[in-house]
């Protein structure tokens, strides 16, 4: 078992910058992967980013490339989604998620992510 938990989240107006942060605790393993989703009100929960643990590969939303990068931090189990020009429509509750055996073909898809932290807030507003 798997436990994530997310912070960094909160209010920002359009066009600043956000970071976000997700630390793993229990059992992991070598493939495993992490990353963000995403939920608006009224929405079905998106893929925003993923990374692998190990190798660095990263993976992103064609509506967030450009302006979000992830990070990880190996030693302390963590990652990190950099948001910038954030957007109004950037609004939601962001998921970390975690994926015992990552396979890149499916990063975007839910069930692809065995584990899920309880998600942080991040409002982009004027």
């Amino acid at each position: 078992q798997v436990q994530l938990v997310e912070s960094g989240g909160g209010l920002v107006q359009p066009g600043g910058s956000l970071r976000l942060s997700c630390a793993a605790s229990g059992r992991t393993s070598s493939g495993y992967a992490m990353g963000w989703f995403r939920q608006a009100p009224g929405k079905e929960r998106e893929f925003v980013a993923v990374i692998t643990m190990i190798g660095g590969r990263t993976f992103y939303a064609d509506s967030v490339k450009g302006r979000f990068t992830m990070s990880r931090d190996n030693a302390k189990m963590t990652v990190y989604l950099q948001m910038s020009s954030l957007k109004p429509e950037d609004t939601a509750v962001y998921y970390c998620a975690g994926a015992i055996n990552f396979i890149g073909a499916y990063a975007a898809k839910t069930y692809e992510y065995d584990d899920w932290g309880q998600g942080t807030q991040v409002t982009v507003s004027s």
